[in-house]
């Protein structure tokens, strides 16, 4: 067998390099995301005094209700 071309070796290892440098970032974003998230969950208001997505969205259906029908009712007062 040959002993590998200099200027094959090349290719081979800045492919190598191109595809593990984003591997590694990636796995660095990964582990760093959960200790921000960590830190900051103090300054986030509690979930017990927060309403739920529903009642947010129940009271906006409300307001859109209710704007409607005063959209309505001007209508038919003209």
């Amino acid at each position: 067998r040959e002993a590998p071309n200099p200027k094959m070796l090349a290719p081979c290892l800045l492919r190598r390099v191109v595809l593990t440098v984003p591997l590694v970032l990636l796995v660095a974003l990964l582990l760093v995301e959960p200790l921000r998230s960590d830190q900051e969950a103090g300054t986030a208001i509690p979930a017990e005094s927060r309403p739920c997505v529903d009642c947010h969205a129940f009271e906006f259906m409300q307001r859109a209700l209710q704007d409607l029908k005063k959209t309505a009712y001007n209508l038919d007062t003209r």
